[in-house]
This record gives structure tokens, C-alpha cells and sequence, in this order.
């Protein structure tokens, strides 16, 4: 296994975080003036470029939409059941989503959380 582990070359570095908030502030989660701020904000904590954001108000919910150079974050939240989805992907080495996915966390106040991570790495056997 090492042996072939070894002989790989990266040729893109994806990381992708993503999870599902309970117990957050439903008021925070009905606030698309906020969730936006926390989507820019958590932008700066993962050392993301922003290039787009985008908000819809979806009675009750809200869904916030990043796109980074680096590739996305996205808030979806269900006020109604202080719930809210997140999912922060990015390429290259000097991100860190999984910064970003927690402050997003912290700024929601959610009482606990799920989180899974995958690698989204494209790697070539070396020659």
C-alpha cells in the first residue's frame, strides 16, 4: 500500500467539508443580511477569494451561495427546526475549509454538529 501511496503525484488538491447544524439560532437562520456577513466572513477565515455571492429568502429559509475562486460555501437553513446545512469545497493548498465550516458553525450557535471531510484530490501515477 505505502508503495503505491508513494508513487502518486497530486495534480489537483480538493478538499470538501460538509455537515448539518441542530440546535441553531432560528432567528439567525431566517436572516439573509446576517447568513451573508457569516458566508463572507468564514470566506476570510478559510483563506477563500471571493468572486460571487448570491441570498434567496425561501420562507422560512434561507439559502446562501459563495462561489470562491477556489471553488464554494453554501448555507441552506430550515428556521423551523433551528437546522441548517453547510458545505465548504475548495482546491488548492492554502485554503482551510475546515475553519471555514467551523466558524460557520460558531456564528450560527449551533448546540452540535455533524461533519464529514473528503478528498477531492485528482492524483497520476509518477513515471
Amino acid at each position: 500500500m505505502s508503495v503505491y501511496i508513494e508513487s502518486l503525484k497530486k495534480k489537483v488538491v480538493g478538499k470538501h467539508v460538509y455537515g448539518e447544524l441542530y440546535g441553531c439560532d432560528p432567528d439567525l437562520l431566517s436572516d439573509p443580511v446576517y447568513l451573508r456577513k457569516v458566508v463572507e466572513e468564514s470566506a476570510k477565515v478559510g483563506n477563500f477569494t471571493i468572486l460571487d455571492v448570491k441570498t434567496w429568502k425561501i420562507d422560512p429559509g434561507v439559502t446562501v451561495f459563495a462561489v470562491v475562486l477556489e471553488s464554494h460555501i453554501s448555507i441552506h437553513t430550515w428556521p423551523e427546526y433551528s437546522f441548517a446545512t453547510v458545505d465548504v469545497y475548495t482546491c488548492g493548498e492554502k485554503t482551510d475549509p475546515l475553519a471555514a465550516f467551523k466558524y460557520i458553525a460558531k456564528a450560527l450557535r449551533a448546540a452540535r454538529y455533524t461533519l464529514r471531510t473528503s478528498s477531492r484530490d485528482y492524483e497520476e501515477e509518477n513515471e
